[in-house]
């Protein structure tokens, strides 16, 4: 999907959420709009209001109990996704909505028809805890007094126990983000997550974003295993099936 533009994205997210309305919240899993409109909105690094004004500027075009833009002529290059997508079902728009924010989604989705798992109610808790709570970090993060003049090297690829390392000359930072749906919850570091705040100490920053049901906010902790925040250590056992042949 690379050929869509950010405002390609916001404009067919505004659609979607405007012609399927509550079955696009229950299908992505959000639990109200507030809510989609900031996780999808950080996810593709749109502004904040935009994926709202886009549905609004739509819903006149379908039934529901808002008004939107009623008096506003829709503008030519929204005119154009409405006449190039509005017909499409709910499955088929559900699909593309979730290859916009799910990072190699067609893989996922081979998998998920494989699994025969249903990935759906997933994609809401993902991106709060995952790609929508990142992004408002890299928008963000120069809010961090001691992130000035830093610059940001995005690490999530490399499975190293942190999202972004911030560098400045021979200084450094390593930032792990995390993501709340509420104003408050719990959250959890894996295992290399923990060792590598362990080593690293004050040079190992967690940042939480949380409240994305209404507006999101953050906070920071600098040595979070030092810090006024309670670790508690939980097990689990994962059984794993394999099947050996001998050539």
């Amino acid at each position: 999907m690379n050929d869509f533009t950010t405002r390609d994205k916001a404009i067919l997210i505004g659609l979607y959420l405007s012609k399927f309305d509550e079955k696009a919240l229950q299908h992505l899993g959000f639990d109200g709009f507030n809510q989609a409109f900031n996780a999808l909105g950080y996810s593709i690094g749109a502004k904040l209001a935009s994926i709202k004004n886009y549905r609004d500027e739509f819903d006149p075009y379908f039934p529901n109990q808002r008004k939107g833009w009623h008096k506003r002529i829709l503008r030519d290059y929204c005119k154009f996704f409405l006449d190039s997508f509005g017909n499409w079902d709910l499955k088929n728009f559900t699909d593309l909505v979730e290859s916009f924010v799910i990072k190699d989604y067609a893989i996922e989705k081979l998998v998920a028809e494989i699994e025969k798992k249903d990935y759906t109610q997933q994609v809401a808790k993902r991106l709060i805890t995952g790609e929508a709570a990142e992004e408002y970090f890299k928008i963000n993060y120069l809010n961090v007094i001691e992130f000035f003049d830093y610059s940001l090297t995005d690490t999530r690829k490399n499975a190293c126990g942190f999202d972004f390392k911030m560098s400045f000359n021979e200084n450094y930072y390593c930032v792990e983000v995390k993501g709340l749906n509420n104003a408050t919850g719990s959250i959890a570091l894996t295992e290399r997550e923990f060792l590598i705040a362990q080593n690293q100490k004050e040079k190992y920053c967690l940042f939480v974003v949380s409240n994305f049901i209404k507006k999101p906010t953050h906070q920071y902790f600098f040595n979070p295993l030092e810090s006024r925040l309670t670790f508690k250590k939980i097990e689990k056992k994962i059984v794993q099936t394999t099947y050996n042949i001998s050539i």
